[in-house]
C-alpha cells in the first residue's frame, strides 16, 4: 500500500505504528476488582478541575485474545471516578499497564492515557480466577475471585461505582523545544458492546508498592465485588473534554 508521509496518521510513515479509529476487540476477557479506597486519595491523582465522584476502585485486567492490528496481550486499567463540571462524568484513569508497544503508543500519543509496560493477565487456577499485573519483577496487584459461582450484571455494577465505559484522560504531549503542545482532559467511549457472559462474586485485591507503578496510593479501606466478564467492543474517536492550552494559544476550549 503506497503510504503519504503528508497525511500518515503515525510513525514511521510508510509502515505505522498505531491504527486509526475504528478499533475492534474480539472475545475479551475481563476480571473487574472493585474496593474502596480513601477518597483523598483520588482527590490527590486527579488534575484540576477533574473532581472525584465516589471512593471506589475499579480495577479491570484484560487478557485481549483478539484485536485489531494488536494481535493478543494483557492490559490492567486502574480507574478511579470523577466528573469534570457538567461536561462529564466516569472513570478516570491514574495508571494503565500492558504488554503491547502498540497499544502502549497509541494509548499515550491519541487518548493520553498513562500507559507503561507490564505483563498483565488472567489465569484459571482450579475453581479460582487469578488476575497478575508484574512490573520490574514485582507483582504489583495480585485479584482473586471465586470460579463462576454467581452472575452478575455490569449495568449494577456501574451503578454501586461509577460508569466505566466512559474513560477520562490527562493528555500532555510537549513540544520539541520542550513547551506544550498539547495538554487536555480528554474523554472516550467504547461502542458496540455486546456482553457474552458476565459473573460477580467476592474478590480479593492485593498491592505490592513499586516506585515506578504506585497503584499503593490507592490503599485497600473495603474490598467489593468482583466480575469476570467476556465481551466484544469497538474503539471509536473520542473528544476534549477541557483545553489547559485555550487561553495562550487563541483556541476555543472544545
Amino acid at each position: 500500500m503506497k503510504r503519504d508521509p503528508r497525511t500518515a496518521w503515525s510513525m514511521p510513515w510508510d509502515a505505522p505504528l498505531v491504527p486509526e479509529f475504528p478499533i475492534t476487540f474480539r472475545n475479551v476477557e475481563v476480571l473487574t476488582l472493585s474496593y474502596r479506597t480513601k477518597l483523598d486519595a483520588v482527590r490527590s491523582l486527579l488534575p484540576p478541575p477533574l473532581e472525584a465522584t465516589t471512593d471506589w476502585v475499579l480495577i479491570h485486567i484484560y487478557n485481549m485474545n483478539d484485536v485489531e492490528w494488536l494481535g493478543s496481550y494483557g492490559e490492567c486499567n486502574v480507574m478511579v471516578g470523577a466528573k469534570l463540571g457538567n461536561k462529564g462524568a466516569g472513570g478516570y484513569s491514574p495508571y494503565l499497564f500492558l504488554n503491547s508497544d502498540v497499544g502502549l503508543a497509541h494509548g499515550r500519543e491519541v487518548h493520553g492515557q498513562p500507559k507503561k509496560f507490564a505483563d498483565a493477565r488472567i489465569e484459571v487456577c482450579k475453581d479460582l480466577l487469578v488476575g497478575t499485573v508484574e512490573r520490574n519483577g514485582i507483582d504489583i496487584i495480585t485479584g482473586t475471585m471465586a470460579y463462576k459461582q454467581r452472575r452478575g450484571s455490569l449495568e449494577e455494577l456501574k451503578k454501586k461505582t461509577f460508569d466505566f465505559s466512559m474513560n477520562l484522560n490527562y493528555k500532555v504531549i510537549p513540544h520539541i523545544e520542550g513547551t506544550s503542545a498539547i495538554r487536555q482532559i480528554t474523554s472516550r467511549a467504547l461502542t458496540d458492546v455486546k456482553v457474552h457472559e458476565c459473573w460477580e462474586g467476592e474478590c480479593t485485591v492485593d498491592l505490592r508498592p513499586n516506585a515506578q507503578a504506585p497503584i499503593y496510593k490507592l490503599p485497600v479501606v473495603e474490598m467489593g465485588l468482583g466480575y469476570y466478564w467476556r465481551a466484544d467492543f469497538t474503539l471509536v474517536k473520542g473528544k476534549v473534554l477541557h483545553d489547559y492550552l485555550h487561553k495562550t494559544s487563541g483556541k476555543k476550549e472544545k
